[in-house]
């Protein structure tokens, strides 16, 4: 059974609110900071997931969606400690990164969050975006294979989707060439998989410094910020992103 029960609420700004929220899923208490416009319905709605051994003040502190977007629907949700090879006794925070492990916690996690946003503030359905960094943009993939149709386009950062079933639609990959933490090839390898999966133009077209956009088919549109950095989020990623969203048919 999912529970859901207001914890907090602070006016964020004269033109937004925040909120922290639990979610009871399957016995366990999940959190949620959900930031709204005053004029919530139809907006669109945006999800950001942090990394492994982040929480939902990360994903604020590094997307700042609510900054870039104040007419969207922001919500920073919180991972569970999970065990990883850098984690080996899941003492920090994550996410589940394919179907059917962890019995599904944190799809089921999404699956309440989405329905009690819908029933709140009756957003635009067809304005739905997720993004993440690191084991967050892991998510991003695995939410965009298993429930591709709440979806209009995805921002996954710093994060691979080699094996993940994809169906097409708009994305924008960020990554760094010196990532240490994880695989710049497979980054690569995922971009051009993407690229292929949405029937894109070989050669791109520049957007902006380290940002290229590559025309998809129906508009499924990839562009890709590719830094020289390591396993960061750069801090002119989110505008880029809100930028690439909002151009999207």
């Amino acid at each position: 059974m999912i529970i859901s029960t207001l914890i907090s609420a602070a006016l964020l700004t004269s033109f937004s609110s925040s909120e922290i929220k639990t979610f009871t899923v399957d016995g366990v208490e999940r959190k949620a900071t959900i930031i709204a416009p005053s004029n919530p319905k139809n907006a669109p709605v945006i999800f950001g997931f942090h990394g492994h051994g982040g929480n939902m003040r990360n994903a604020q502190r590094s997307f700042k969606m609510e900054q870039v977007w104040p007419e969207a629907i922001v919500i920073y949700m919180e991972g569970l400690p999970t065990k990883t090879p850098n984690d080996p006794r899941g003492q920090r925070n994550g996410w589940q990164v394919s179907a059917r492990i962890h019995v599904d916690r944190d799809l089921k996690f999404f699956d309440a969050v989405w329905k009690d946003t819908q029933a709140k503030f009756k957003p635009n359905n067809k304005q739905v975006f997720a993004m993440g960094h690191s084991n967050g943009g892991r998510f991003t993939y695995l939410l965009w294979a298993e429930r591709p149709n709440v979806f209009k386009a995805f921002a996954p950062s710093g994060s691979p989707a080699l094996r993940m079933n994809l169906t097409p639609k708009p994305a924008f990959h960020l990554m760094g060439e010196t990532d240490a933490i994880v695989s710049p090839d497979d980054q690569k390898t995922t971009i051009e998989k993407l690229k292929k999966l949405n029937g894109c133009n070989e050669n791109g077209k520049a957007v902006a410094q380290y940002t290229t956009r590559f025309a998809g088919k129906n508009g499924n549109d990839v562009e890709t910020f590719i830094h020289p950095g390591g396993h960061n989020y750069p801090a002119a990623a989110p505008r880029l992103i809100v930028d690439f969203w909002k151009s999207l048919k």
